[in-house]
């Protein structure tokens, strides 16, 4: 603050403002302004040496007032032609901040499109001025993403059934419908019932992945801009560049968009007029932010949807088992939160694809793909059909080993290999970015025979073409193998494009990680096998089971979802696991594809070990030069927490503070420290009252590079 004024003012202003993390500054500065601002205006204020994008907030959220004799500066100017964001949107923040542990402005800052932050007023208004670019021609019926008028559509008995519950009850909802059973479908329909209703109402759909979103907007377009225009209908995600999103939040903000589409970040969209929102694939652990204010995008539809009146449709062929127990009616011991709606059948009487386990105990030493399952992936090729191989480590090898000496390829900032890739002869580390020239030899003892150990997308991709090289497919040529991973999918537009040629029946055999595993619709293939599904069954996350069964199930999804194709092929579609424990129980639920019993036998065991949804967590996670500062601040805050006796803390345990898993990754050490309570309240007040600690103790430990707290987290 300058003690003397920038400028004459005569009204006091409240602006959120994003300050340095564990800062002493508060929530909201003061600041001065000639005339008196409407809360959420967006105004260019001052901070320090920086002039700085601020919104306006309430003047009743005031924090401390200016000690004596301190003036406050003026704000530097009000951004032109931008409606102030309501107050509905300023609660959604405020929430969101309160809950997560965050700073306000932080919060309020990151919800808004990151050229807001950098644009001056001039330049601005000089954008605001440009005529909108032309959007690309609506797909038409029948083509690849394109949609056909929604009386030319007739829906199942399910889709009826579940759409009426929809319009007559005011939710939330959890759809729950197996793959292919036509979800995307209802979705369209709630969203043209919610925007036929009111001139003014939109809705949000949301999805966890990036590469999800251009199929799905190329159905809304075609659906809904006959009816509400071509700028009717806007995506949010971060693939967009800044003036994309900035074009697209400034339609959804002013109302011109009727729908938003996008990942998490959507959430934060100023929807003035927001009626309905759909959360697909709501299991899905993108959904919760990693970095930053550590947020669930799903949790908050859910404030959001109550506290607009807005109606909210979570959908899975998986739910969450949050989401499951939520919308457990009382009879079944839940608490009927949520109003289950069931398809279980898939659109035009497709079959759910049948399981084959393989025992890898009972195949050739070191095969990479069993040779039943080559052989019924050469049978499907040379009928016409597709297949999907699933393998969720993309790279040739996660490590390159030396049998003489024992050296490995660790990262030498990590506590990690650093992965093989073969196509550019790299070892790459995935966590910090790190890569060198693979050695001619062993850096350890000159071996120069040193080798790859373990399979990555890569291997099974070279390993494919080998295999199917004299394969013919009814066009007489040979078979095709494609793989779709982070790598290949680096330049702009490459997913859209490779994806389109496995659409077009160009690609015979997918390799892909489970990025192409979930929400896509491919027509033609009937045969998905999973290389290395064994990973979760022993992990010691409580979620792994919850998660190894959700995404076995989404890949099983990707098979034989066009009814009419399988009759023409007289096919039946297939899931093929290689697993060395064919025996375990997941594998038996996952046979009879039934999601209920297992979701039951999961929470019977989560209750009787008092795990979520039976309790609440948060983490305190610290990254320090060395692990001995990281796991000695959180030590010391604990014993602080203990010695004041904060509320609530009679109901929270505080377990003692432990390595991540990946201890150290570009020279930082990391360690967490687990908080659990069965009173979500009790947690929230600890953890307010708990933050002045935190922030004192971090001041007395040199070498603490951050603190943060992670509350209902998604990886311990």
């Amino acid at each position: 603050m300058n003690p003397a004024l920038d400028a004459p003012a005569a009204h006091l202003v409240q602006v959120a403002v994003s300050t340095p993390a564990h800062s002493a500054v508060g929530d909201l500065l003061s600041y001065a302004n000639p005339l008196p601002l409407a809360p959420g205006t967006l105004v260019r204020v001052p901070l320090g040496t920086r002039e700085v994008l601020g919104v306006v907030w309430d003047a009743a959220d005031a924090g401390p007032t200016l000690p004596p004799g301190m003036a406050p500066r003026a704000i530097a100017g009000v951004l032109p032609g931008i409606a102030p964001l309501d107050a509905a949107w300023r609660r959604l923040v405020a929430f969101t901040a309160r809950y997560y542990q965050r700073a306000l402005g932080e919060v309020a800052l990151a919800a808004l499109p990151p050229q807001l932050r950098e644009l001056t007023a001039e330049q601005l208004a000089r954008r605001l001025r440009r005529p909108a670019p032309a959007l690309p021609p609506l797909p038409q019926a029948g083509e690849d993403g394109g949609d056909a008028a929604v009386g030319d559509i007739k829906l199942s008995a399910d889709q009826e059934s579940v759409t009426a519950q929809i319009n007559a009850h005011p939710g939330p909802f959890l759809l729950f419908g197996s793959t292919g059973s036509g979800k995307t479908e209802v979705y369209l329909r709630s969203v043209q019932q919610a925007l036929a209703a009111s001139p003014t109402a939109q809705a949000l759909v949301m999805v966890p992945e990036i590469n999800l979103t251009p199929q799905l907007e190329a159905r809304f377009r075609a659906r809904f801009a006959p009816l509400y225009g071509e700028g009717a209908v806007v995506s949010l995600h971060s693939g967009m560049t800044n003036p994309q999103r900035l074009k697209s939040w400034l339609a959804a903000h002013s109302g011109q968009a009727r729908i938003v589409l996008g990942t998490r970040m959507a959430i934060f969209a100023s929807l003035p007029g927001l009626a309905l929102i759909v959360v697909d694939e709501e299991h899905d652990a993108s959904y919760k932010q990693q970095e930053g204010a550590r947020y669930s995008a799903r949790d908050l539809a859910l404030w959001r949807g109550r506290d607009r009146g807005a109606r909210v449709i979570l959908g899975s062929a998986t739910p969450s088992l949050e989401s499951w127990h939520a919308s457990s009616p009382a009879s079944e011991g839940g608490p009927g939160r949520y109003q289950r709606l069931e398809m279980p059948g898939r659109i035009g009487a497709a079959e759910l694809p049948r399981l084959r386990l393989i025992d890898m105990g009972q195949q050739p030493r070191g095969a990479v793909f069993a040779p039943p399952l080559v052989a019924a992936i050469t049978e499907r090729v040379e009928r016409g059909e597709q297949c999907l191989v699933l393998l969720n480590r993309r790279g040739f090898a996660p490590v390159l080993h030396c049998h003489a000496c024992g050296w490995k390829s660790d990262c030498p900032h990590c506590s990690a290999h650093q992965v093989f890739h073969k196509i550019d002869r790299t070892l790459r580390c995935h966590h910090c970015g790190a890569a060198q020239r693979v050695p001619r030899a062993c850096p350890g003892c000159g071996n120069p025979d040193i080798a790859p150990v373990g399979r990555g997308t890569e291997q099974l991709e070279e390993q494919l073409q080998q295999l199917l090289r004299n394969v013919i497919t009814p066009e007489r040529r040979a078979a095709r193998v494609a793989r779709i991973d982070a790598d290949t999918t680096k330049a702009k537009g490459a997913l859209e494009e490779q994806l389109a040629q496995v659409h077009a029946g160009a690609v015979d055999v997918l390799v892909g990680t489970q990025m192409v595993a979930k929400g896509h619709d491919f027509r033609r293939i009937t045969l998905v096998a999973a290389v290395q599904p064994d990973g979760a069954l022993f992990s010691s996350d409580f979620r792994a089971p919850e998660r190894l069964f959700a995404r076995r199930m989404q890949a099983a999804g990707r098979a034989g979802r066009d009814a009419h194709y399988l009759a023409t092929q007289q096919s039946r579609p297939e899931l093929w696991l290689q697993t060395w424990h064919p025996e375990h129980a997941i594998f038996a639920a996952l046979r009879r594809h039934d999601y209920p019993a297992f979701a039951a036998g999961q929470l019977t065991e989560r209750r009787e070990a008092g795990m979520p949804p039976f309790a609440h967590q948060a983490l305190v996670r610290a990254d320090a030069r060395t692990q001995e500062v990281a796991q000695a601040f959180m030590q010391a805050a604990a014993e602080a927490a203990r010695a004041a006796q904060l509320p609530g803390s009679d109901q929270v345990f505080l377990f003692p503070p432990v390595p991540l898993a990946v201890q150290r990754v570009a020279n930082v050490e990391r360690a967490q420290m687990l908080l659990e309570s069965p009173n979500r309240g009790a947690l929230q007040r600890f953890l307010a009252a708990w933050q002045p600690l935190l922030h004192a103790e971090r001041s007395r430990h040199k070498g603490l590079v951050r603190w943060l707290v992670d509350v209902d987290p998604q990886g311990i």
